[in-house]
């Protein structure tokens, strides 16, 4: 049988080690180094090309899985951790330090640019988009890419996953302060809580957003930046995400069109405060700034993803798909389908991309996954894979999720570690509080390692002494206790499937803030382990036929 909780099927699983090959592998982004191949610095250009956002991309996925697997976080939280590094480097804000002055190729941009990003009446006269213009009037040369009028789409997204790493992982280190590269290698103090607060009071000065290239001010990038905010909130008892809800006004009132029939006519893609132009696109060009939106204000997200969706006719079986030029726009608009629930347009353009985005395990016995998009490159396609893993994860409301109803009881209850990843892999770890039992899903991650003996920690129990253990249904007993809280489970590297009855209850209840620091705090439930929940350890278990991976759990 179909076990009622969360399982992490096989291509989470591949991408999850690639994502871990390409995080924990070496590289070198500093001034004088170059990151590996497999890093994205192509996609959607002139915008986009950069491998930061492959950083920034490769974390919501990892947001959802975490999600999925909440007593098993520690393979999250080392990737993450491995991106906020990166993300401190050279090469993460190489346009913000080496594109100074205005772009001397202006002149001389694809048509295409032209037609699509760049005001008529400047063209040959404009940076487009992607040209950051570090030095230009009225601020200078800002040498820190963090604490600078504009380049607010580098602190944004950097703040953005900040606080995915705090939320999956608990770990406070990004609350220390650590180095930025800046200008001609020079280094800048910050720390997380120092860059949310710069990003509040900056924001708070100019209703409007604070730039991203100097002079444009992006509603995509402003969206993504208030997610961060509204996720940094939840994991540090602050309150910095009142801007965004402020900005959000603004926009309406500014950044859009709306006909007497309610019907979106337009929508601004880049406002320019310098030149006073507000570069427009049709009902469509909301879809985009809708994905970063939608968990932080509903309402007026469905309200873009409608308008486009309508617009695009995805939502229409008698139309053909409407096919965009850049992968990434029907990417979101899958992501979006089935985070609304959109069951007409998910199944559509999920068709359409299991046909046209090439799908596919790769590597030694094909443990790996990605997307190629017919590009005939090396390694799948960083950032455009990233966002179409998360149609692989999760239901309707797993992105939104851990923003608008986070999850922090995790980390109080029973929890999974010690885990030898990526020998050994987990994919399912869930506490049914309502019955008191760990759900543990194991895996061979490595398949030459299959059959080696291994072994894991669960943490968090409150009586040691009373826990039992079945295994694929059976009773198990290759476990001990090696703390006051914690037993280690013998095992090999294989499928199976672990119930661990620790009698945790608890109601899902939201995070408190203590009175004194602010800061979040869940009231642990006392763990009961009654004679009736051992009972209930050795009650026969069914099991589906000839399976011993598909226990009834």
């Amino acid at each position: 049988m179909q076990s009622p909780h969360p399982v992490l099927n096989d291509r989470a699983r591949g991408w999850l080690r690639f994502l871990w090959d390409k995080a924990t592998t070496p590289d070198d982004w500093s001034a004088t180094g170059e990151p590996r191949a497999w890093w994205d610095r192509s996609s959607t250009a002139p915008m986009c090309a950069f491998p930061r956002f492959d950083l920034s991309e490769s974390t919501y996925a990892l947001l959802m899985m975490a999600d999925q697997t909440p007593a098993w976080r520690e393979v999250y939280g080392r990737i993450t951790d491995e991106l906020c590094q990166r993300h401190t480097t050279h090469w993460a804000a190489i346009d913000w330090l080496t594109q100074i002055g205005t772009d001397p190729d202006r002149a001389r941009y694809p048509e295409a640019w032209y037609e699509m990003l760049i005001p008529e009446h400047v063209r040959g006269e404009y940076d487009v988009p992607g040209w950051t213009a570090n030095g230009i009037a009225p601020w200078g040369l800002q040498p820190d890419p963090i604490g600078s009028d504009g380049n607010l789409f580098f602190r944004g997204f950097f703040n953005l996953v900040l606080s995915i790493h705090k939320y999956v992982s608990g770990d406070n280190r990004w609350e220390q302060p650590f180095k930025v590269a800046g200008y001609n290698d020079q280094l800048f103090d910050w720390s997380h809580h120092r860059i949310a607060e710069f990003m509040h009071d900056q924001w708070a000065e100019r209703p409007e957003g604070p730039h991203c290239e100097n002079t444009k001010i992006w509603p995509y990038c402003l969206s993504a930046a208030g997610l961060g905010l509204q996720l940094y909130d939840a994991v540090s008892g602050k309150r910095t995400h009142n801007v965004y809800d402020n900005w959000l006004e603004y926009a309406r009132d500014n950044y859009m069109a709306v006909s007497d029939k309610g019907a979106l006519e337009w929508f601004t893609i880049y406002y320019d405060p310098i030149l006073g132009h507000h570069h427009t696109r049709g009902a469509a060009s909301g879809l985009s700034v809708s994905f970063y939106m939608l968990p932080q204000n509903r309402e007026f997200a469905s309200f873009l993803y409608e308008a486009a969706i309508n617009r695009l006719g995805w939502n229409n079986p008698r139309a053909p798909i409407a096919v965009a030029p850049d992968p990434r726009i029907m990417l979101i608009g899958l992501a979006m389908a089935r985070e609304l629930g959109d069951h007409t347009t998910a199944s559509r353009l999920g068709t359409y991309a299991e046909k046209s985005f090439e799908p596919l395990f790769f590597g030694t016995d094909e443990e790996r996954f990605g997307w190629w998009f017919g590009l005939g490159e090396d390694w799948p396609r960083g950032q455009l894979s990233a966002l179409m893993m998360m149609n692989e994860v999760g239901d309707a409301g797993a992105w939104s999720r851990p923003f608008s109803a986070p999850n922090l009881n995790k980390f109080h209850e029973p929890t999974v570690s010690g885990v030898d990843f990526p020998t050994f892999g987990i994919d399912q770890a869930w506490n049914d509080v309502a019955s008191g039992v760990l759900h543990i899903g194991t895996y061979a991650a490595t398949a030459s390692m299959s059959g080696r003996e291994t072994s894991f920690d669960v943490a968090n129990l409150s009586n040691t002494d009373q826990v039992a253990v079945l295994c694929d249904g059976q009773k198990f007993e290759r476990f001990s206790v090696t703390g006051s809280d914690t037993i280690r489970l013998e095992t090999d590297v294989g499928r199976h499937r672990f119930q661990i009855f620790a009698g945790y209850r608890a109601e899902r209840v939201q995070s408190k803030r203590d009175a004194a620091t602010g800061t979040p705090r869940i009231d642990r439930p006392k763990q009961v382990v009654t004679e009736d929940v051992v009972a209930q350890a050795f009650n026969p278990v069914p099991m589906a036929s000839g399976c011993p991976c598909c226990v009834a759990l």
